[in-house]
């Protein structure tokens, strides 16, 4: 594995981890209101994006951290859309 290969993994598995944090404690306490709805629909845009991009790219690196990244990322999503159609949460920036 040459070095740049290591570098792109590396930041492969951070940017995984990252948001697992956030899905683990919305998780468990079921709370969003903290949690910016436009910011999570522009993040999933955004990954989404970039996963398509390293498909074309056929970019490992930049596939598997984006796909696995989509999982907490839309589940954090959901969750925060659910509280807001559901009253929970106000409709905010």
């Amino acid at each position: 594995m040459t070095a740049v290969e290591i570098v792109g993994y590396s930041a492969s598995l951070l940017s995984v981890l990252n948001q697992f944090p956030q899905a683990i404690k919305v998780f468990q306490t079921k709370d969003t209101h903290s949690i910016s709805l436009v910011m999570y629909c522009i993040v999933v845009v955004c990954i989404t994006l970039w996963l398509v991009y390293g498909i074309i790219l056929m970019n490992p690196p930049l596939i598997w951290a984006n796909a696995l990244s989509l999982i907490p990322i839309v589940y954090i999503f959901m969750k925060k859309l659910t509280n807001t159609l559901k009253g929970k949460d106000k409709l905010g920036i």
